[in-house]
């Protein structure tokens, strides 16, 4: 990728890392009031169970069949026929979601009892009175998406990404501002309000940016509109894509409600966590990288986007295989300063700190499977992603429903990471056989090296700031060792002239110049 997608993706991570430092306060906040109780069973599998609408007709399927079309017609210099798609896939989002919000409603009982049987009665109805409070959330989370495929198309990255913080902060003012006047049921009725509150907040903030880039928005339905269809057409494949990847979070949620109460918990708690590199590094370069390479696909062709995977690719190794052996070493302690408070405990610390061990060891894949798909998407192939994926969801059931009768919680992990290798397998394998073979990097086996000496050389040293602060507040073992972390892989990579880390050096010293 060219310079200027570097400095976008460096954009979107800046918002991200917003919207997760949040994220993490969020986390802590609702640890220290719910731990791995029932009640958290509950929100977590409530949350579960809409988004499944979201990711369907949300962020990542309509950016990958939206933004190739509506980038490909700004790049013609077709800019009413851009506006008049814009307008016409955000009034079918506003028919779909109203659509699935009554369905969803409806249907919330049914729903409960198929994906989490193993809840008790008590929670179960929890669960249905949250589910049927949530799913409007989540249709306004769907139109922030059209917003983000608009935004991101014209370069605006930072807005869509940091707005989630909003989502945050609101479900944090709510429990802080009601935890200390309402208990069990009616605190978490109240924090799944304040996520809708949240979820209002965070399209208000992208909606006017978006209608001035898009032109404004002309209602319509897109009848006899050939680009909407391909729209259409494309969104198709992706859904279904979308769809079993969903239903591989439907069967986790699914399998953890048989392992007892807490399990549900534990298994978002560490999600939450090993999203974090997934987020900041994988997503960003991939949102930049798709309507680039759709660009690309128009223009120069095969080529160029063989070489901008193997930019991307790079770039995302050399940030996420280190977080995988930070979270495989360093669990306890990180897992401690961000979620041990009030109702979380020690005993809580170290089952979640096993799950995450297991799920970093599908980190790099679980980060890479998004740009890989991202190029399909810009090849006009929508549907190979969506038959992979689900080769992929069928391995990683099959190793998680074997592997939690040994590991409990920790083996589920452990098939989302099989998932994920045999995923970024196949998608490889089908990029291969489309693109052009790529020359091979100078110093490719080089920087390969320096980034696995610098995870290891790093991950001894937060072993040892870790157990040189044993014994201190939680919070300061957690951020020391990963301080620590942090700044002996940056420094032995850039020794060894890693170029994302000679490249991220020079940023630092230019910002210690000024």
């Amino acid at each position: 990728m060219p310079a200027s997608s570097g400095r976008a993706a460096t954009r979107v991570a800046a918002g991200i890392l917003i919207t997760r430092i949040l994220g993490f306060v969020r986390e802590r906040v609702f640890a220290h009031y719910f731990g791995n109780s029932q009640l958290a069973d509950a929100f977590r599998a409530a949350m579960r169970i809409p988004n499944v609408v979201r990711v369907l007709l949300g962020e990542g399927t309509l950016s990958a069949s939206f933004i190739p079309v509506y980038a490909g017609l700004l790049e013609r210099g077709e800019e009413e026929t851009a506006r008049r798609v814009a307008g016409a896939i955000a009034s079918l989002l506003v028919l779909a979601t109203a659509v699935a919000i009554v369905v969803g409603f409806l249907l919330a009982p049914v729903i409960t009892a198929a994906v989490a049987p193993g809840f008790d009665p008590f929670t179960r109805h929890v669960t249905v009175r949250l589910v049927q409070v949530l799913f409007p959330m989540f249709g306004i989370i769907i139109l922030s998406a059209w917003c983000l495929g608009v935004l991101n198309t014209h370069g605006r990255f930072f807005l869509p990404y940091a707005s989630g913080a909003l989502w945050n902060i609101a479900q944090i003012a709510t429990l802080i501002g009601l935890g200390g006047i309402l208990v069990g049921v009616p605190l978490v009725m109240a924090l799944a309000v304040g996520a809708i509150v949240g979820s209002i907040l965070q399209l208000v903030v992208q909606l006017p940016s978006a209608l001035k880039l898009a032109g404004g928005l002309k209602w319509s339905l897109g009848r006899g509109m050939p680009d909407v269809r391909r729209v259409l057409v494309a969104w198709g494949p992706v859904v279904i894509g979308a769809g079993v990847v969903q239903i591989s979070g439907l069967i986790d949620t699914f399998l953890a409600s048989l392992l007892g109460s807490g399990a549900v918990a534990v298994l978002s708690y560490a999600q939450f966590i090993n999203l974090v590199p997934i987020s900041l590094f994988g997503v960003s370069v991939a949102a930049v990288a798709l309507p680039s390479l759709s660009r690309e696909a128009v223009g120069a062709g095969g080529g160029r986007v063989t070489e901008q995977l193997s930019t991307g690719t790079r770039r995302i190794l050399y940030f996420v295989v280190p977080s995988a052996y930070a979270f495989a070493a360093l669990g306890v302690p990180i897992i401690g300063a961000i979620l041990q408070t009030g109702r979380f405990g020690s005993t809580d610390t170290e089952v979640t700190a096993g799950v995450l061990a297991a799920y970093a060891v599908g980190l790099p894949a679980m980060a890479l499977v998004k740009l890989l798909a991202s190029a399909f998407y810009a090849l006009g192939d929508t549907r190979t992603p969506v038959k992979i994926a689900a080769a992929a969801v069928v391995v990683s059931a099959v190793t998680a429903a074997t592997a939690m009768q040994v590991l409990g919680p920790a083996g589920i992990a452990l098939g989302a990471a099989v998932g994920a290798y045999v995923n970024v397998a196949l998608l490889l394998r089908g990029l291969a056989r489309r693109l052009p073979r790529p020359a091979a990097p100078a110093g490719v086996a080089r920087t390969n090296l320096a980034v696995l000496t610098g995870a290891l050389l790093a991950t001894a040293a937060g072993m040892l700031i870790a157990h040189v602060l044993h014994g201190a507040a939680l919070p300061i073992v957690g951020l020391g060792a990963a301080a620590g972390f942090g700044v002996a892989y940056l420094i032995i990579t850039a020794l060894l002239r890693h170029p994302e880390a000679v490249h991220l050096a020079r940023q630092l010293r230019a910002g210690v110049a000024r």
